[in-house]
Order: structure tokens, then C-alpha cells, then sequence
């Protein structure tokens, strides 16, 4: 096992050596490419798909830095060479698969050697995405070889993750798991499935699985005005939601307002939530003895 572990690898779509928002403390992120979810209000669409090296993105390319290299059976693959990049993300808004050309295969090993880069600096590593578990054996060992190693052992290993990770796949990543952060788009089935593209059911069962080994770090309410149901038409928590989230303990709830960065297609014409609508659903969450909750800064 290990020799294993440090040669597992995983498509990266972007690294983000330090962070004060993806986790307490100061965090590296690994962003994973490929989500199951088809969120239409994603803030980072180019995460979700995979690219099939169709080369639309090259002639968008100012600089240079993407090339179509073939191979002697005439397979194609795109190339992205870093060096050369301006990080225009011409080639992400160019892209039909809501994909990404400046991908990196990345080993356990070679987020070790980052770790250690940074290391000092750090209070631990989240692993989001697109969505982290589509590539869950290397999520798997690589928490597995930083509790392994004594120069890492103290950095926290948390995920970032919708929740559509089945049981068994947690019961392999918990021992390895400091937290996990979901979100929660949607009460109702109908509108989970609205907002994400697949239905709640899953989300739940992973909810309530974390909560009762004492992992979930936080729990992510999406609030899109017009196409959200935590609050019914009068202001109230929706039926039954108030119960569901007591059952998962003294869980920490952040809200977070619908906004158009990023976003492409039809939910760029939805509207922006505004810092009021937040307010309101945190005091009811409140008062019904949830959270603690925290909103998002100051939105306008």
C-alpha cells in the first residue's frame, strides 16, 4: 500500500496554495475537475465536465498556449502549456463542455511535496471541486498518507463536497476525514432537483451520516430568490426542514445568496438574492434554535 498511494492521482483543475474560506483556519485547496451535479447557477461551470480534446478552444487562445498534439493513430489531445499563459479564460467560455484545457494530473506525492512547500503556513488541505468524490480513491489516499506522514499528520483534511457520495463511499473515506462541508440546495425533491439536476435524497443520507460521526463541519444553504423553498410563501422555515436540521446537532449553517459570477446560460438572467432575504431565513433558523449561522458579507 505504500508504494500505492503516492503514485494515485487525480485531474486538478486549479490549486489554490492558501485560503481563509474553504475551512477554518489557512487552507491549500485542490480543486478537482468533473462534477455529477448540473447546477445551472454554478459559480465555476468550467469544473464540471471533462474535456474531449475537440480543440474549440485553441483558436480563442491569445497567447498560444494551448496546441493539438497528435499521435501516430491519429488521436488528438490538447495541450496546455502554463508557461505561456495569460489566464484570460478565453478557453473555459470557448469550451461546449463546460470543461476545462489547463487541467494537471497531479500525484499523492506531488500534493505531499506542496503540503511541505507550504506547510508552515498551513492549518490543513480541502479537497472541493467540481465534485471531489467523482475521484474518490485519490481523495482516500491522499488523506490517508498525510495522517500517515509525522510532518504532515497535523494538517486537517476536510472535504468540500455536494453530498452525493453514497455510504459505502464514506465508510472509506471517514477514517481518513477531519470534516466534510455539503450544501443543501433544495428542501423539496422537486426543487433540489431544479437546482442541481438530481434529486435530495442522497444529500440527506450523507447529512445525517456525517452529523453522526461527528463530521460535518458545515452545512450550506443556496438561496436563489424566486426558485428557493427554505422559507414558504409567509416567511416561515418550510415544513419539516427545521426538524431535519435539528436532528443533525449543533451543525454550523452558512447561507449564501445566489449571485451572477461565473454563472452562464439561463441563471444568468435570474435575479441576485439581496442581503435582506438572507437576514430573514438566518433570524428564522435562529429562532427555531438552529445553527450557529453565519451570512455572507455585505452583498448590496
Amino acid at each position: 500500500m505504500a508504494d500505492v498511494l503516492p503514485t494515485r492521482s487525480a485531474l486538478v483543475s486549479r490549486v489554490l496554495p492558501f485560503s481563509c474560506v474553504d475551512g477554518p483556519g489557512n487552507r491549500l485547496v485542490l480543486f478537482l475537475q468533473g462534477c455529477n451535479f448540473r447546477c445551472p447557477g454554478c459559480h465555476n461551470p468550467h469544473t464540471i465536465g471533462l474535456c474531449d480534446d475537440c480543440g474549440d478552444c485553441l483558436a480563442v487562445c491569445p497567447s498560444g498556449a494551448l496546441t493539438l498534439d497528435e499521435g501516430p493513430l491519429g488521436e488528438r489531445s490538447v495541450r496546455w502549456q502554463a508557461a505561456l499563459c495569460t489566464d484570460c479564460d478565453a478557453c473555459l467560455d470557448a469550451c461546449p463542455r463546460s470543461a476545462n484545457p489547463k487541467t494537471a494530473t497531479m500525484t499523492v506525492a506531488e500534493v505531499l511535496a506542496l503540503l511541505r512547500r507550504y506547510g508552515p503556513l498551513l492549518t490543513g488541505i480541502t479537497v472541493s471541486g467540481g465534485e471531489a468524490t467523482t475521484q474518490l480513491p485519490f481523495v482516500v489516499a491522499l488523506f490517508a498518507a498525510i495522517k500517515a506522514a509525522p510532518d504532515l499528520a497535523h494538517l486537517t483534511c476536510l472535504l468540500d463536497s455536494n453530498g452525493s457520495l453514497a455510504e459505502t463511499g464514506w465508510q472509506r473515506l471517514l477514517p481518513v476525514l477531519d470534516g466534510a462541508m455539503l450544501d443543501l440546495k433544495g428542501w423539496r425533491d422537486s426543487v433540489h432537483h431544479t437546482l442541481t439536476g438530481y434529486g435530495r435524497e442522497r444529500v440527506l443520507g450523507s447529512l445525517q451520516l456525517l452529523a453522526r460521526h461527528g463530521k460535518l463541519t458545515e452545512l450550506r444553504l443556496l438561496h436563489v430568490p424566486g426558485k428557493s423553498d427554505f422559507l414558504d410563501a409567509e416567511g416561515r422555515l418550510a415544513r419539516g426542514l427545521a426538524d431535519f436540521l435539528r436532528q443533525l446537532g449543533a451543525v454550523p449553517i452558512r447561507l449564501n445568496g445566489f449571485r451572477h459570477h461565473g454563472v452562464r446560460g439561463e441563471a444568468a438572467q435570474w435575479p441576485e438574492a439581496h442581503q435582506t432575504e438572507l437576514e430573514l431565513l438566518a433570524n428564522r433558523l435562529r429562532a427555531a434554535g438552529l445553527g450557529p449561522v453565519s451570512l455572507p458579507a455585505l452583498m448590496g
